[in-house]
């Protein structure tokens, strides 16, 4: 991660009278307040809204097409866009932010491993988005601010509206990354996700070309400094599973495995506050307080009481807050290498295994399916479940090969003997809208074995259609529930319903060049 010459545009931009470098959350907050950017909410936290852009815009996203990198990009996954294309827009950008009364500047770090931490800063049209950056990435110490040289920079310029017809793009928003020009351009888009998730594409794959394993997973650590991570996409359960009070959170969503272990990337989360509730999720609802960015959540407009459960704007509402906002969490966010991993599915089949014992063909299958359903009422025209795959659990951030990273995940499981288990929070005893949602309470008691080592050499089953070794006992949790063909009544209509999923398994590897060995001994075996 070598450093490289500061443009003189990107020079000239931070030199400006209008750039503030550096501003302290108070500041900000006034910032916010005075630029009618945002409103205060009784919880302290700043409410602010993005308008039309509620999500990411995948499609507007791009990678310049480069000589370094051409050959290493995954283009099948990635949009190219060219260089000149790239110039053009870079230079309209920094004199659009040149024109503006004020810009704001965040300078710190993605990577809570120093010896591999990459040194960045964040350039913002609005103070809103320069507080969100300083609490969702690492924050400097005065001396380290003071060294501090950016080796990449993220111009985020969402009152900038891009001309497709002039500019090369698709649409008026733009996300485009340039590796050999250190630099990210966010254009026309004012959600502020944007640039947590351009952060960590570039490390997905900046870490690998070092030889670090980069995951989008969280990770905790145990009393006895036992490691675990959780891979899931959303509504499998991930954030519930890996809060855990006798556990200390290392991180929520991005993290690197090093030889020295695990790291977070970041230095913040951001939690989605929909339904939120402090019997349900106190560490999240606790967190939000003075300095947290709280993302298109509707609050009352006299007492500014945040409304959790309004959709008005977005099902998508989000809490930006630093790590030491809340309790029980590892600082400086690193600890040793794994011993568990845990692959999370919500199955509205209905037909995999709660917890399943998984070989290393097997977690490296399942982790390039990255399966989970969307159920019916979620989504329109969605009428019954329909199986999702999303490569590696996060699939829209992976500048690499897919293969790449689940050829890491197996060197990483030989090399430190970790134990991988798929565990299944959907349905049991039938499909979505005929079985029922697993009980928490047993996923817990599941995860709890896992994690303690009970399960490593407990009696299996091997399940006739998937090939998954199911374990016969598992403490406070019936045997009737570990195997799923005997919670169906109609074992032929669980035949018919696994053998399907078990299809769509099959078809979805195909797209990945891997060995026979993964797709044979890895998948389904029926």
């Amino acid at each position: 991660m070598n450093s490289v010459d500061v443009s003189n545009e990107l020079h000239q931009l931070l030199a400006g009278k209008n750039a503030h470098i550096q501003l302290s959350v108070p500041q900000l907050v006034e910032k916010v307040l005075s630029r009618n950017e945002g409103e205060l909410t009784a919880t302290g936290a700043i409410k602010a809204e993005t308008g039309k852009y509620t999500g990411r815009s995948p499609k507007d996203k791009y990678i310049v097409e480069e000589a370094s990198v051409k050959d290493k990009i995954d283009w099948d996954s990635n949009q190219p866009i060219s260089e000149e294309t790239f110039n053009k827009l870079y230079n309209k950008v920094t004199e659009y932010l040149k024109e503006k009364d004020e810009i704001f500047v965040f300078k710190g770090f993605a990577g809570a491993d120093q010896s591999s931490r990459l040194p960045i800063q964040v350039v913002n049209e609005y103070a809103w988005h320069n507080l969100f950056a300083h609490q969702l990435f690492i924050r400097p110490t005065e001396e380290e601010l003071a060294n501090h040289d950016s080796q990449f920079t993220i111009l985020s310029a969402p009152n900038f509206k891009a001309n497709p017809a002039v500019d090369g793009t698709k649409s008026e928003t733009f996300i485009i990354i340039s590796f050999e020009r250190r630099t990210v351009l966010i254009g026309g888009t004012e959600y502020a996700g944007e640039m947590k998730k351009s952060i960590f594409s570039i490390m997905n794959y900046l870490l690998p070309e070092s030889g670090i394993f980069s995951m989008h997973c969280s990770a905790n650590v145990g009393r006895e400094g036992d490691v675990a991570l959780f891979f899931g996409l959303s509504g499998t359960g991930k954030t519930t599973l890996s809060a855990d009070a006798n556990r200390k959170l290392i991180g929520d969503d991005e993290h690197g495995w090093s030889s020295n272990g695990v790291f977070n990337i970041e230095g913040g989360c951001y939690a989605k506050t929909i339904n939120l509730s402090r019997e349900k999720e106190p560490q999240i609802f606790d967190a939000i307080r003075f300095g947290t960015v709280l993302e298109n959540v509707v609050i009352d407009p006299d007492t500014r009481i945040p409304d959790y459960d309004d959709k008005t704007l977005t099902e998508n509402t989000r809490a930006a807050y630093p790590m030491d906002a809340i309790e029980n969490i590892v600082l400086p966010s690193v600890a040793g290498h794994p011993n568990t991993i845990i692959f999370l599915t919500a199955d509205a089949y209905g037909v995999l295994p709660p917890i399943s014992k998984l070989s290393k063909e097997q977690a490296m299958f399942h982790f390039l399916s990255g399966y989970t359903s969307k159920l019916a009422g979620t989504e329109r025209g969605v009428t019954s479940p329909e199986a999702t795959f999303s490569t590696c659990f996060g699939s829209p951030f992976l500048p690499l090969p897919a293969q790449r990273y689940a050829e890491m995940l197996g060197e990483k499981i030989d090399e430190h003997n970790a134990k991988v288990y798929l565990v299944n929070t959907g349905w049991t005893g039938g499909e979505y809208g005929t079985g029922s949602r697993m009980k928490l309470a047993y996923t817990r008691a599941m995860v709890q074995a896992a994690l303690e080592g009970e399960l490593t050499n407990i009696e299996t089953v091997k399940d006739s259609i998937f090939g998954l070794e199911i374990p016969l006992h598992v403490p406070g949790v019936p045997d009737e529930v570990l195997q799923p063909s005997k919670t169906w009544e109609d074992k032929a209509a669980y035949e018919a319903k696994a053998t399907e999923l078990a299809a769509k398994f099959r078809e979805n590897i195909q797209k990945f060049n891997v060995s026979k060995e993964i797709v044979e001994q890895g998948g389904p075996i029926a």
